[in-house]
């Protein structure tokens, strides 16, 4: 059997864009936040990092698919230019109000899963930094660390935490 991978999965807004407090509905409004080096140093230590994001604007109709594959677009470029890959980016297009009930939304696990299962990821050996409770929460229901950010707070001030 192969060894396991570890990964560092990651909320979207707050911490690898701009926290706006609302959604985020334009490719316009998308601030990537600079924590490239951050980053960078997670991939260099030999995590794969790995977005998982709720999207309920998209049970909303507040944006579409094609908007949403903008942003993303964006994002990945931005830290391809300073040599950083994202593995994947897992996201929940639901929202209860309009959607009910799902198993992807955070807190549930869900997304965090789907990660483990398809990149063979030790959860025990990996981490999930988030802005919000809900995050620690999915990443704890996933056996996965979770590590709580402010929102737009630099990642660098906790690279400690993670070994």
């Amino acid at each position: 059997m192969s060894a396991k991978n570890k990964a560092v999965f990651l909320d979207r807004d707050g911490v690898l864009n701009h926290e706006q407090g609302d959604y985020i509905c334009r490719v316009e409004d998308f601030i990537v936040l600079d924590n490239y080096d951050a980053l960078k140093t997670l991939q260099d230590k030999g995590y794969m990092l790995i977005v998982a994001t709720n999207r309920g604007g998209l049970a909303k109709g507040w944006y579409t698919e094609e908007e949403l594959a903008k942003m993303h677009t964006k994002l990945r470029e931005a830290y391809h230019e300073h040599g950083v890959e994202f593995t994947d980016m897992f996201y929940c297009p639901h929202h209860p109000n309009f959607t009910g009930d799902c198993d992807c939304r955070k807190p549930k696990p869900g997304l965090l899963l789907q990660g483990i299962e398809k990149y063979n990821i030790d959860p025990s050996k990996s981490y999930f930094i988030g802005d919000r409770d809900r995050d620690v929460e999915a990443g704890t229901a996933a056996g996965v660390k979770g590590i709580l950010i402010d929102s737009d707070q630099p990642i660098s001030t906790v690279l400690d935490m993670i070994a």
